[in-house]
């Protein structure tokens, strides 16, 4: 199943997709089911959101692909390294993410399959860690480059406004362990690897992460990128394809 967070006639609204309509949710089925209004909405006539806002946190995993961490000239960490994005860094599908060029001179996409927390998670295990997953979608990791270089630390580099595009679905039904990751660039290909090449599995980083801090409903977690890590100038357009998740789509501007 295949959820949306839609903007309809100046409501927000939740909906599965079908086909072509959006089959309108009576509520966030995170919390309120799967119940439906009877209302359906064209896609063409909607206007996609982010698919979750997180109430609490991004959870994000850095060198989770071998090929990534060794063109930075750094080792696999033995056990998944976690760091936070703030919750106001989201943005969805065709929103533009936006360079704070007064700040930074490099900022680079990181194209990455995020997963999202259905249910209160801590200190689960890797065996039922996926009892725990609400649905899958996408997810673009931004970072400040040259920030993440010279704080010493990753929260600034990676957490400023704009710098967390999910979308453009949750799809409830997925294999994270199967399909292809493809980011491009102004149509080019810069990043493609299959979701297989990820050194830890996602029931492993649940595991991980909820041993360390409680994962609450609508938590989401940025499971890592290949390699082909990338600039991002204004007027670029990224592209995040994921297969069975669709397309996340994004373009580019300065701050100034």
């Amino acid at each position: 199943m295949r959820i949306a967070r839609f903007s309809h006639q100046d409501a927000i609204k939740y909906g599965i997709v079908d086909d072509t309509d959006l089959v309108v949710l009576a509520g966030d089925p995170m919390f309120a089911g799967f119940d439906t209004t009877g209302e359906r909405v064209p896609l063409a006539d909607a206007a996609l959101l982010a698919p979750v806002i997180p109430r609490s946190k991004v959870v994000a995993v850095g060198r989770n692909y071998a090929d990534h961490a060794a063109e930075f000239g750094n080792d696999v960490p033995a056990e998944p390294m976690l760091f936070l994005k703030p919750n106001t860094a989201v943005i969805g599908p065709g929103d533009a993410i936006v360079r704070p060029n007064a700040l930074s001179e490099r900022v680079e996409f990181e194209g990455e399959l995020a997963v999202v927390i259905g249910r209160i998670a801590k200190n689960v295990t890797a065996e039922n860690a996926l009892d725990y997953v609400f649905g899958y979608t996408i997810g673009n990791d931004v970072t400040a480059r040259d920030l993440q270089r010279s704080d010493g630390q990753w929260s600034r580099a990676k957490g400023f406004d704009t710098f967390c595009p999910l979308g453009p679905a949750i799809e409830t039904e997925f294999d994270p362990t199967v399909g292809v990751l493809t980011a491009k660039v102004n149509g080019e290909i810069k990043q493609q690897a299959p979701l297989s090449d990820m050194v830890h599995g996602v029931a492993a980083i649940i595991a991980h992460a909820s041993a360390a801090f409680t994962l609450l409903p609508g938590d989401v977690i940025l499971t890592g990128t290949p390699a082909g890590v990338g600039p991002l100038v204004a007027g670029d357009v990224v592209e995040v394809d994921i297969t069975g998740l669709g397309i996340l789509r994004n373009a580019v501007r300065d701050a100034s």
